[in-house]
C-alpha cells in the first residue's frame, strides 16, 4: 500500500494541480494511479494547524480537501490541518455495547439543547441513563453549508460540522458518553451528497450518471470506483477508530446504486468486523432500508451482507395506526390490528404481501427460525416519521396518557431493539419540523416551494406547512427541557423509567427468538396481547373497557390510567396497557 502524505489528494481529472498551504502555493505532482502528491517539501508549522486547499487546472480559488477533517469558515472555504491522534482520550477501559439487548435513543445535536453543542450534550447523559438508554445514535454531524439542517445535506463526510463544536468536541462527546457506559451510533449518508458546496467532481468520478430521490449516485460500479468505494469505506472507518464511535446507522441503503461484483455493504461489513476484532469491541453497522429485505442483515456465511440489523417501519406504522387510526398513504395496510400481531410475530407485515401505497407486492418472509429478533431496530417516533409530517407534529399532539404509555410498553417491552427519538420519554410538546438554512437564495427558495408541493399532493393545506429557511422553524423545533418535571411530562417520563426498570430485571423482554412472541388482536374490542415468555403485555386500544382472563401473575406496570388483577381477570380502561409477569 502506498504511504500517503497529509497533502496527498485523488484527482485524476485534473490537468494541473496546486496547493494552496498558507501564504504559499506549492505544485503537485501526479502518480500513475491518479493520486498527487507536492512536488517539493511543504514548510513545517511545528504542529500547528494550517489552512489549505487545491486550485485546480488554471482555477484562482482554491477548493476544500475532499478528505478534510476541519471546516472551520465553511465548506466553501480551504480546510484546516486536524490530527485527531493529538486528543488525549479517557475511554481505554471501554469494552463496548452490543446491540443485542440494548435500547437506542435518536438525537439531532442542534435541537437536543437550547445550545445545540457536543458539549452541551454530555449535561443531558445522566437523564439517558435513567430511561434505559444504552446508545446514543446522532444524526448527522458532517460539514454542511449553512448554519443548521437535519445533517443529510452533508458534502464534507470527514469533516464535522463546526457550530456543533467541530471535530475536538465530538472527541469529547464520544469519549464522555462512553464515561456515561453509552455507546455512540453515527449516522452516515453514503448515498447522495448535498447540494451545496460539492466539489468532488472536479477533482474526479465520484457520481456518476442517474439519481435517486435525494441527488446524484455514488459512483460505486463505474471506472474510478474503487477510490471512490474506498473512500467511503475510509470515512467509515474514521469514525470507528479516529473517534471511537460504537456504530454506524447508514441511510436510505436501499438508494446505493451498486452493481459491482460485491455490494459495498458486504464490502463494508467485512472491514468493521476486521476492526472489531482488532479493537476487540462490538462495532456495529445499522442499515435505514425500505425494502423490508433481511439479506442486508443475514451473516455472509449464510449469503447475506453481514450487516448487524436494520431499521423497521412496519412495527412503527402498525403502532402508529392501532393508536391513532390515521389510515391515510402507506397507513392504510396496517389498519386491522392483526397487522400489529404479525409485525411482533414475524418481523415484517409486508413479507411479500401486496402493498397498497407501492401498488404491487412488497417484502420478503424472515426467517424466524434462524434470525434474531434483535437484528430490527424498531421507534414508535423517529425523525422521519415526526419531521416528515407536514407540521413536524409528534403523537403527542392526538394521544391521551395512557395511550402514550402503550406506544412506549410496546416498543420497550416488545421483542426488537427498541429505539427512543429525543423528547417522547417526557411526551414533549416541541414539534420535529424540517429545517434548512441555505444561504443561497434560490436554493432556499426552491426547498421551500418544493417542500408545499410535496404535501399538497398528499392533500395537506399548504398553509400550515412551516418555511424551512424561517430560523424559527429551527427554533421551535428545540426540546423544552423544564417540561419534563411538570404535569403529564412528569407522569410519562416516570412510565419510561419503569419500563426501562422492567427492561433491564426481566430477562423475557430481551429474548432475542421470535419463537418466545405469541399475539392476540381482537378486532372488536381491540385487545392485543402479546406473550414474551413469561411475561405478557396487554393494550386495550378500544373506547371502552376491557377485562379478560389469566394465568396467575403480578401486575408488574401500568399506564397511568391503571389496570386491575383480581380473581384471574385482568380489566384494563380504555386506551390503557399493561405488563404481567
Amino acid at each position: 500500500m502506498t504511504t500517503r502524505g497529509p497533502f496527498d489528494v485523488w484527482a485524476p481529472g485534473a490537468r494541473r494541480l496546486r496547493l494552496s498551504v498558507g501564504d504559499a502555493t506549492v505544485e503537485m505532482t501526479r502518480r500513475v494511479d491518479g493520486w498527487w502528491t507536492p512536488a517539493q517539501p511543504v514548510p513545517d508549522r511545528a504542529g500547528e494547524e494550517v489552512d489549505y486547499g487545491y486550485l485546480i487546472d488554471d482555477a484562482d480559488t482554491p477548493r476544500p480537501d475532499p478528505r478534510s477533517r476541519h471546516q472551520p469558515a465553511g465548506v466553501h472555504q480551504r480546510s484546516r490541518t486536524h490530527d485527531p491522534s493529538r486528543y488525549t482520550w479517557n475511554d481505554g477501559a471501554w469494552t463496548g455495547r452490543q446491540l443485542a439487548g440494548s435500547v437506542v435513543y435518536e438525537l439531532h445535536i442542534g435541537t437536543f439543547t437550547p445550545e445545540g453543542t457536543f458539549d452541551a450534550a454530555l449535561e443531558k447523559l445522566g437523564h439517558l441513563r435513567e430511561i434505559g438508554v444504552d446508545l446514543v445514535e446522532v444524526m448527522p454531524v458532517n460539514a454542511f453549508n449553512g448554519t443548521h439542517n437535519w445533517g443529510y445535506d452533508g458534502v464534507g463526510w470527514f469533516a464535522v460540522h463546526e457550530g456543533y463544536g467541530g471535530p475536538e468536541a465530538y472527541q469529547r462527546f464520544v469519549d464522555g458518553c462512553h464515561a456515561a457506559g453509552l455507546g455512540v451510533i453515527q449516522d452516515v449518508v453514503y448515498n447522495h451528497l448535498g447540494p451545496s458546496g460539492n466539489y468532488l467532481p472536479e477533482f474526479g468520478p465520484y457520481l456518476k450518471q442517474g439519481a435517486n430521490t435525494w441527488g446524484d449516485f455514488l459512483n460505486l460500479d463505474g471506472p474510478g470506483s474503487d477510490e471512490v468505494r474506498r473512500y467511503i469505506l475510509d470515512n467509515v472507518r474514521m469514525w470507528l477508530d479516529d473517534y471511537h464511535v460504537d456504530g454506524l446507522r447508514l441511510d436510505a441503503v436501499h438508494a446505493l446504486n451498486d452493481a459491482a461484483h460485491q455490494h459495498l455493504l458486504e464490502e463494508m461489513a467485512i472491514e468493521v468486523a476486521a476492526l472489531s476484532a482488532h479493537q476487540r469491541r462490538p462495532l456495529t453497522l445499522i442499515a435505514e432500508s425500505d425494502l423490508n429485505d433481511t439479506r442486508l442483515v443475514r451473516p455472509r456465511e449464510a449469503g447475506g451482507y453481514g450487516l448487524d440489523a436494520q431499521w423497521s417501519d412496519d412495527f412503527h406504522h402498525a403502532v402508529h395506526v392501532a393508536l391513532t387510526r390515521e389510515t391515510t398513504g402507506y397507513y392504510a395496510d396496517f389498519e386491522p390490528l392483526s397487522s400489529l400481531a404479525k409485525v411482533c410475530e414475524r418481523g415484517f407485515f409486508h413479507d411479500g404481501t401486496w402493498s397498497s401505497f407501492r401498488g404491487r407486492p412488497h417484502g420478503f418472509p424472515v426467517d424466524v427460525r434462524a434470525m434474531p429478533t434483535w437484528r430490527l431496530v424498531v421507534c414508535n417516533q423517529n425523525h422521519d416519521q415526526v419531521g416528515n409530517r407536514a407540521r413536524g407534529d409528534r403523537i403527542t399532539e392526538v394521544l391521551d396518557d395512557d395511550q402514550l404509555a402503550c406506544a412506549a410498553l410496546l416498543t420497550l417491552c416488545g421483542p426488537f431493539t427498541p429505539m427512543l427519538f429525543m423528547g417522547e420519554e417526557w411526551a414533549a410538546s416541541t414539534p420535529f419540523q424540517f429545517f434548512t438554512s441555505h444561504p443561497e437564495p434560490d436554493l432556499g427558495r426552491a426547498t421551500a416551494e418544493g417542500r408545499i408541493r410535496e404535501f399538497e399532493k398528499m392533500g395537506w393545506d399548504p398553509a400550515v406547512v412551516p418555511d424551512p429557511q424561517d430560523p424559527e422553524t429551527f427554533t421551535r423545533s428545540k426540546l423544552d427541557w423544564a417540561e419534563a418535571a411538570t404535569g403529564r411530562h412528569a407522569v410519562l417520563l416516570e412510565a419510561y423509567r419503569d419500563l426501562a426498570r422492567l427492561r433491564r430485571e426481566h430477562p423475557d423482554l430481551t429474548d432475542p427468538s421470535f419463537g418466545s412472541v405469541a399475539c392476540t388482536a381482537d378486532e372488536e374490542s381491540r385487545l392485543f396481547t402479546m406473550r414474551r415468555g413469561g411475561m405478557l403485555v396487554v393494550v386495550n386500544f378500544g373506547d371502552a373497557e376491557a377485562g379478560l382472563p389469566v394465568e396467575s401473575g403480578e401486575l408488574l406496570f401500568a399506564t397511568p390510567a391503571g389496570a386491575t388483577l383480581a380473581d384471574g381477570r385482568l380489566v384494563l380502561p380504555a386506551h390503557a396497557g399493561a405488563v404481567l409477569g
